[in-house]
């Protein structure tokens, strides 16, 4: 995992702040999606329907993270953008970046 500029992270809340409780939100059902297929596996069910539950608890997961990566271009490279030079260049870049990680899963 890369590390992040701790005074980066100092300068301004992430992009997702003003949003963080749907954040948040999301992520106990995927929570609570994760604990139900750990159950189903203990309880021995069957296969296709776990591997069903799995899809749904991914395409769960998957949406956090376009959420998130809706509000990072919004906010965060958006204001880069705006403040141009090498900070925007980065910007993009880092976002161009993330988005090819979900498109490899």
């Amino acid at each position: 995992m890369e590390q992040l500029d701790p005074s980066a992270a100092e300068q301004a809340p992430p992009g997702y702040h003003d949003d963080k409780d749907a954040s948040l939100k999301r992520l106990r059902r995927v929570e609570g999606q994760v604990r139900g297929l750990q159950h189903l596996v203990q309880q021995d069910q069957y296969c296709i329907d776990v591997l069903t539950q799995v899809a749904a608890t991914t395409k769960a997961l998957q949406a956090v993270a376009v959420h998130l990566l809706e509000d990072h271009l919004k906010h965060c490279v958006q204001e880069a953008v705006t403040a141009g030079g090498d900070e925007a260049r980065d910007k993009v870049a880092e976002a161009s970046q993330a988005v090819a990680r979900f498109l490899r899963t």
